[in-house]
């Protein structure tokens, strides 16, 4: 089910307003512990990518906390290089390479 929603919140078109509020969400997502199926969010990230999203994922990668900062690199990288999918292996190669 949280799959889904976070697929239909990507999909659809944005108004300024939900924009925004996505952007925020991106951006508590990426602070957080990881949650079942948060990876998805990378497609709320591609839908919203601008310069205030980037701004928040930047801060995150500087943060003190180590799992924002991981989170934070892993979707830069994939708004960076749209042709890479956003998938488990994809998730876990970049992890290695960063510990």
């Amino acid at each position: 089910m949280k799959q889904a929603l976070i697929r239909d919140l990507a999909a659809t078109d944005h108004d300024q307003q939900l924009r925004t509020e996505l952007v925020e969400l991106v951006d508590l997502v990426v602070r957080r512990a990881y949650r079942c199926k948060d990876r998805e969010y990378v497609r709320v990230a591609r839908a919203v990518d601008g310069d205030e999203l980037r701004e928040r994922l930047h801060d995150a990668r500087g943060s003190a906390d180590p799992t924002a900062r991981l989170h934070a690199g892993y979707v830069l990288r994939l708004l960076d290089r749209p042709e890479i999918p956003n998938t488990r292996h994809v998730w876990r190669t970049w992890l290695a390479g960063t510990l």
